[in-house]
């Protein structure tokens, strides 16, 4: 997501500025109550008209909106533009996706305004990310999960990231200070103002410690780590973007991205080692396409994914998408890049399938905050672009996006999900907002194939709310999804194509740091 406070020009961006702004809430680690529920008070099972395919066509020739949402690639070319599968209040999934469990929003992060937004797991632990601090939930009972620790430390966007007994918390919203308990947002033309990393000390995840404090120009929108090969250090390259002449420590180009160096045995000693440029010519230089929609300009990344066991990352950079060498862990050099100004509005994110021969890279048309998964919009905007890698260049294979139609009281567009370790196979989890969960099999790079989901109805019918499935990723046999305004989802994939899967275990899984689960 790209909702940004010192960038606010939209009413949703606007919002995030807001958020940032309620009254400073003070540090806090507690183990308060706790709510988990074995799915919601109202609901909608799957229906049997997603059943059959010919019962489906047959409903669709009929003009069943139901039955439109329910065929792939059949909604955006014959649903109308506000057809809504669902009511709010709703949900509905595949035959083969099941949901678990739900822990709501609680105490400091209860209300709309605290977002929730990505995930990282060690052990029995997910640390899961808010614009105001992190949430610590026990998931080794995945059909009982439960809070353990809500460190309350406001900062948007909350993105996390951990390595060993050190958890990295993203700040992107210009403040007084780095501190926890008495920061206030500060406007970023001051001076004086922070935004950055917090590195937090996990080794007890039931009573994180904040250790320190990085200031990064343009702040930390997303961080993405590259341990060294030695293991003696954790190197996190921060994304930040959208600089402007008044902003002292965000100025034009911004062309670049921050390195940082954690020793992990040290993690007080934690400094940024280096700037490097990676657009020497100044990037994408954006522009309006033919449908009106304009693509961004590349003046930083948003995402970069790491697959350090292969020395590579694949950065989406607004305007742009690259792979880089990481070889050089403080050194990161751009071999390969890639545009599209037909069709992606805002390189988002990037994912690498298993043997690191493809990635996955997500245009976040309208930031996340718009309604893009309708006819209006088509199937191939606002849409995953999936690249082959051959002998070093990115070859683009096709497009993929969610396919079934949703309101136009929902945001949803492509955002973060992982691979789902599946044997011989490359097939992906991933989260649309309010359009839910979706699982596909892009093992032919140009056939991309849904082979499950699960969808909420809108927050609202009456007006579009904030909300939806911020992240979605597969760990340990299940899938966890962070719900900006639900909490945190467990669900559950039984299929035959995927099964393989369950078979994996990871200690460890950053989807921004990539791991191979060949062994």
């Amino acid at each position: 997501m790209h909702l940004q406070r010192r960038r606010a020009h939209t009413p949703l961006r606007r919002a995030a500025l807001v958020t940032a702004s309620l009254a400073s809430l003070g540090l806090l680690a507690t183990a308060g109550p706790v709510v988990a529920s074995q799915g919601e008070a109202s609901e909608s099972t799957s229906d049997p008209r997603c059943d059959t395919a010919a019962e489906k066509k047959k409903l669709a020739r009929a003009g069943d909106n139901f039955a439109l949402a329910c065929l792939p690639g059949e909604d955006f070319r014959q649903g109308r533009p506000s057809a809504a599968a669902l009511e709010a209040g709703q949900r509905a999934s595949s035959k083969n996706m099941k949901l678990l469990a739900n822990v709501p929003k609680q105490g400091a992060f209860a209300e709309s305004g605290a977002y929730n937004s990505d995930l990282a797991f060690k052990g029995r632990y997910a640390f899961a990310g808010n614009y105001y601090g992190f949430t610590v939930y026990d998931i080794s009972k995945p059909r009982k999960p439960k809070a353990v620790t809500q460190y309350v430390c406001p900062g948007g966007q909350g993105d996390v990231s951990v390595s060993g007994d050190i958890l990295v918390f993203s700040v992107d919203s210009s403040r007084s200070s780095s501190s926890c308990s008495d920061s206030t947002p500060t406007p970023a033309s001051e001076k004086t103002a922070w935004e950055g990393l917090r590195i937090f000390d996990i080794s007890n995840p039931r009573n994180p410690q904040y250790v320190k404090a990085i200031e990064t120009d343009c702040g930390s929108h997303t961080n993405s780590l590259a341990p060294s090969k030695d293991g003696k250090d954790v190197y996190v390259y921060v994304s930040s973007y959208s600089p402007s002449a008044d902003f002292p420590d965000c100025q034009p180009a911004h062309d670049k991205i921050s390195v940082v160096k954690i020793p992990a045995s040290a993690p007080r000693d934690a400094a940024v080692v280096n700037e490097p440029v990676l657009f020497p010519d100044g990037g994408y230089a954006g522009g309006v396409r033919g449908d009106g929609v304009r693509n961004s300009a590349t003046t930083g990344c948003h995402d970069i994914t790491t697959y350090p066991r292969k020395d590579v990352a694949a950065g989406a950079c607004m305007g742009d998408g690259v792979l880089i060498d990481i070889s050089d862990r403080e050194n990161p050099v751009v071999t390969e890049r890639v545009q599209d100004t037909e069709n992606f509005a805002f390189w988002h994110s990037a994912t690498f399938n298993d043997r690191g021969t493809k990635v996955v890279f997500t245009d976040e048309l309208g930031g996340g905050g718009a309604a893009t998964c309708n006819p209006r919009v088509g199937s191939t905007k606002g849409a995953n672009g999936i690249y082959d890698i051959v002998a070093g260049k990115l070859q683009f294979k096709s497009y993929y996006k969610m396919p079934r139609t949703q309101s136009d009281t929902e945001n949803c567009v492509a955002h973060n999900g992982s691979l789902i370790p599946v044997k011989g196979k490359d097939v992906m989890v991933q989260a649309w907002y309010q359009g839910g969960i979706s699982v596909y099999d892009f093992t032919t790079s140009s056939k991309p194939k849904e082979i499950g989901w699960f969808d909420r109805g809108p927050l609202s019918s009456r007006e579009l709310q904030l909300g939806g499935s911020w992240s979605a990723y597969y760990y340990n046999g299940f899938i966890y999804s962070n719900d900006i305004q639900k909490g945190l989802d467990v669900l559950e994939l039984r299929d035959k194509r995927t099964d393989s899967a369950r078979k994996v275990r990871m200690s460890v899984l950053n989807p921004q740091a990539q791991t191979t689960y060949r062994r």
